[in-house]
């Protein structure tokens, strides 16, 4: 099932438009603003070839104007999600069967039309959904969900190309087959890219989804299926299905065809899924795959070698933009005393020029957090920190929900390396730094690495490459993505996959090979030319 004499077009990543003052996808993505932020959308659920529309809908608030509606989104019965797993597996029957380069040739539109004709729809839906500015939008909903959807094709062709060896009596090979039952996909609301790739890559290699989008993710995930649809994904292939998370997840691990879970989102939600699949582990056709990229608690190190303004800017840069709402975002910092002055320095006066309001005004670096439950939890932790003998709020410490959901950017400084807030997810824009003194370098390296139950990313500053290489040894389990002289932030599908492990997922690495391996169930096939006729060995032979 290799490749055979089929040539892909090459894998590249997508380049980044810059949308400066008077470029034309400037003037594009700001018309679609305009258009969508003033029309009604009414997303209806996608199963099969059916959109049914309950009448029991939710409405899209933009973040950063939370009184104004987009639109409404329709909510499922537990009979829709029954429909949504028996149309998947009637699909199945076809799409399982169908060649590789035909799959392949699905996504690849798909990628071509989010670059060209979608590019400014889903980059101003998300803009609008999501309080994304259009930079974040730009690398999100158009770079990276076409780099997945070209990279995966690739991934896809290499597995296919790898075979077993064979001789001159017997044939390997092996069939890369898709799941027997169906997938179901989970999706968070930061990344329009991740609520892309989780359905496509398990789709991609033969399989069925029922997918669940986030609620606080509908505007863009709207613009993902249609998409699909005009790129060619059958009916019934990807099932988008939005509602009570419980009752869906509860029905759809409840069904003995439930083959994978492809999920990003909390710590908690993917432990309280894991357990429920080995509650029901007897009731499966088959092992479910459990593929999942949780929480993160990300850090900047600081060796007092390291240069105060790269470090200042990675902090600025991997702690607030989009608001702090990436998984990897930076969230605590260790900085040495002789530094701290000038990184203190530096950092408030980044934090000062930054503009915050609405992503329609491109001016603004900072702009809502996704829903009033975040604002409320992230404004606890900053009166909180005012509140603490241990800590200090020290740049920002402001909120607003009058219009929408704005936090200031904050910097908690603490006392204690084991504060609350360098330990605790916080998703916001809230970075809490611990001072410690220079010659502590090796104690504070082990503390980084004890004081969170998260391993997703993390990054460390260093001039010298002793101190480098020593402290990527002692942070081996505590990031599954980690930064040399750079913010934690920013993966780039084909350059560094993404994943962590500990509370942070089973660092199945997205944007990689490997992911693709998790939705294949392998099926090895021996032919031999001439079987044997005597069942006796050499070895029984009489001296």
């Amino acid at each position: 099932m290799g490749k055979g004499f089929f040539h892909v077009p090459p894998a590249v990543n997508e380049p980044i438009k810059s949308y400066a003052p008077g470029t034309p996808e400037r003037d594009e993505v700001l018309k679609m603003y305009k258009e969508l932020y003033n029309q009604k959308v009414d997303v209806p659920l996608y199963i099969g070839d059916q959109e049914i529309r309950t009448n029991n809908t939710r409405n899209i608030n933009p973040p950063h104007d939370h009184q104004h509606c987009v639109g409404t989104f329709h909510t499922a019965e537990k009979k829709h999600i029954e429909q949504a797993i028996s149309t998947a597996l009637e699909a199945r029957k076809k799409w399982s069967q169908l060649a590789w380069e035909q799959r392949a040739a699905i996504f690849l539109k798909a990628a071509d039309l989010i670059a060209g004709p979608y590019r400014a729809k889903i980059n101003a839906a998300t803009m609008i959904g999501q309080s994304k500015n259009i930079f974040q939008a730009e690398i999100d909903s158009a770079c990276e969900i076409i780099d997945f959807l070209r990279f995966n094709v690739e991934y896809m062709t290499q597995m296919y190309d790898e075979q077993p060896e064979s001789d001159e009596h017997a044939w390997n090979r092996v069939e890369y087959r898709p799941l027997e039952g169906f997938v179901y996909a989970i999706t968070p609301f930061n990344f329009t890219a991740i609520a892309g790739n989780l359905p496509s890559s398990a789709a991609m290699m033969g399989n069925v989804v029922v997918w669940k989008p986030s609620a606080t993710q509908m505007f863009s995930a709207q613009v993902l299926m249609e998409v699909f649809q005009e790129a060619g994904v059958p009916n019934g292939v990807i099932n988008m299905v939005m509602g009570d998370a419980q009752m869906i997840t509860d029905t759809v691990l409840a069904s003995p065809d439930f083959a994978g879970v492809h999920f990003t989102g909390s710590t908690g939600v993917f432990n309280s899924i894991w357990s429920k699949i080995g509650q029901n582990i007897a009731n499966y056709k088959t092992y479910p795959r459990i593929v999942g990229e949780t929480g993160g608690k990300d850090f900047i190190v600081a060796h007092p070698s390291a240069n105060s303004k790269e470090v200042s800017t990675a902090i600025a840069r991997g702690a607030f933009e989009f608001q702090g709402q990436k998984c990897s975002a930076a969230s605590r910092m260790y900085i040495p005393k002789s530094m701290w002055t000038s990184v203190k320095a530096e950092l408030e006066a980044d934090l000062k020029s930054f503009k915050m309001g609405s992503p329609e005004d491109m001016s603004n670096f900072i702009n809502a957090v996704i829903d009033e439950k975040s604002f409320d939890k992230l404004a606890s932790y900053i009166d909180r920190a005012k509140n603490d003998a241990d800590a200090e709020v020290i740049i920002g410490g402001n909120y607003d929900k009058s219009k929408g959901w704005f936090i200031e950017p904050t910097v908690i400084l603490t006392s204690n390396p084991k504060y609350v807030t360098m330990e605790t997810e916080l998703f916001g824009p809230v970075a809490t730094i611990y001072v410690y003194e220079d010659d502590k370098w090796e104690e504070m390296l082990n503390l980084v690495d004890t004081t969170s139950e998260y391993a997703l990313t993390g990054a460390i500053f260093s001039k010298d490459r002793y101190a480098a290489e020593q402290a990527t040894k002692a942070l081996e389990n505590a990031a599954g993505n980690f930064y040399i002289n750079d913010k934690c932030t920013g993966a780039v599908v084909g350059r560094q996959p993404f994943g962590g492990a500990r509370a942070s997922g089973t660092n199945d690495k997205a944007g990689s090979k490997l992911n693709l391996m998790r939705w294949v169930s392998v099926r090895l096939i021996k032919e031999t030319f001439v079987p044997p006729t005597d069942y006796r060995y050499p070895f029984l032979g009489e001296e």
